[in-house]
């Protein structure tokens, strides 16, 4: 199962110009809002027409701009989850889950085993017979998720798909999704604003911006090396400065008052280095300095800490570390340590160094 998209769309002065190509897995899409993220899905899914460029899922063309090809959405067998769930509000939970089945040959018997199968799934058991209006926000969207995969689409698009859900529910239903996208047999498009959504469900990130893609990636990997500032920062970075080229394995970070030793070699174009604020250590001796510690803020299980280094500007912000609660530092003045390898080297957007 392939997709391959290469799209571009007028929004006034705002440009859509994306193009990448999935197959079996999750791809997730990151990136602020308003930079066409969902515009994406929906010009797969047929809601809306680009203006130019070509759709094509498992072989098939669902757009092509040239040929003049515009498949509607109900024949491109894609599965695409609203943001606002999009149930019919006169019907139950059972005929809009249903609902997903119009378009297929099955028999009654074949039809309610995939019911039962999608409700027990999605935790809807006994929620049959009501109407949306009387659901929570969690159970319309897994209502709404459950009416897509009865049809069993050849491609999935997720926009947002857990935002409406109490963290419990939340984290129990991405342990089942993680599970049901191992087993299912298409691709998988996420929109999600969580880093963490991202990294425990998709296999590669597409980071988008301003309209398109910067960079698409394994996701371990992108998390591992961002390469860019816009995508360590997405990904969760808080300490991010610019710095220069001091050494093949040195960069020199004027805003914090340090030079850090790196384990991948420092390419010219280099303009800032991110540090992840759990990779801080008080054992670590390398790259090892003398900092203040700024007001500690607790949290059910871990510890945020500010801190500015030695010969810090002044004007400049502080830097965060995070650390499991029972380490909670008993001096105010420590020395703090960073691996090379987890001082993150981050280029010029235009640069492909990945």
């Amino acid at each position: 199962m392939r997709l391959a998209v290469d799209i571009t769309k007028r929004l006034g002065s705002f440009c859509l110009h994306v193009a990448f190509a999935c197959e079996d897995g999750v791809l997730g899409i990151l990136g602020a809002s308003g930079c066409g993220k969902s515009m994406t899905l929906k010009c797969i899914a047929g809601i809306e027409r680009p203006d130019s460029g070509h759709i094509e899922l498992d072989g098939v063309t669902l757009f092509d701009s040239e040929k003049r090809i515009n498949l509607p959405p109900q024949k491109r067998h894609v599965g695409y989850l609203f943001q606002n769930y999009a149930l019919f509000p006169n019907m139950t939970v059972r005929q809009n889950i249903l609902c997903g089945l119009r378009a297929e040959k099955r028999s009654r018997a074949q039809s309610e085993q995939a019911l039962h199968e999608v409700m027990e799934l999605l935790g809807l058991t006994g929620l049959e017979r009501r109407l949306p209006s009387q659901l929570s926000g969690g159970q319309q969207q897994r209502a709404a998720l459950a009416r897509i995969l009865i049809s069993q689409p050849k491609l999935l698009m997720l926009d947002e798909p857990f935002s409406a859900l109490d963290t419990h529910l939340r984290e129990k239903l991405q342990i089942e999704m993680k599970h049901l996208l191992r087993s299912y047999q298409g691709a998988t498009l996420m929109v999600t604003h969580s880093r963490d959504e991202a990294y425990r469900l998709c296999d590669r990130i597409a980071l988008m911006k301003t309209g398109r893609i910067l960079t698409l990636q394994p996701t371990k990997r992108l998390f591992a090396n961002p390469g860019t500032i816009a995508a360590a920062a997405v990904t969760g970075c808080k300490n991010i400065a610019k710095a220069v080229k001091a050494g093949e394995y040195e960069v020199d970070v004027p805003e914090w008052g340090v030079r850090l030793r790196t384990a991948a070699p420092v390419l010219d174009g280099l303009c800032a280095v991110g540090i992840r604020a759990h990779y801080f250590n008080l054992r670590c001796m390398q790259n090892r300095c003398q900092v203040e510690l700024g007001e500690i803020m607790e949290e059910p299980f871990e510890l945020t800490v500010p801190f500015r280094y030695e010969n810090q500007k002044s004007d400049s912000s502080e830097l965060w570390w995070r650390l499991s609660k029972d380490c909670k530092p008993a001096a105010a003045k420590l020395e703090l340590g960073v691996a090379p390898e987890n001082v993150l080297l981050l280029y010029d957007e235009a640069e492909d160094r990945q």
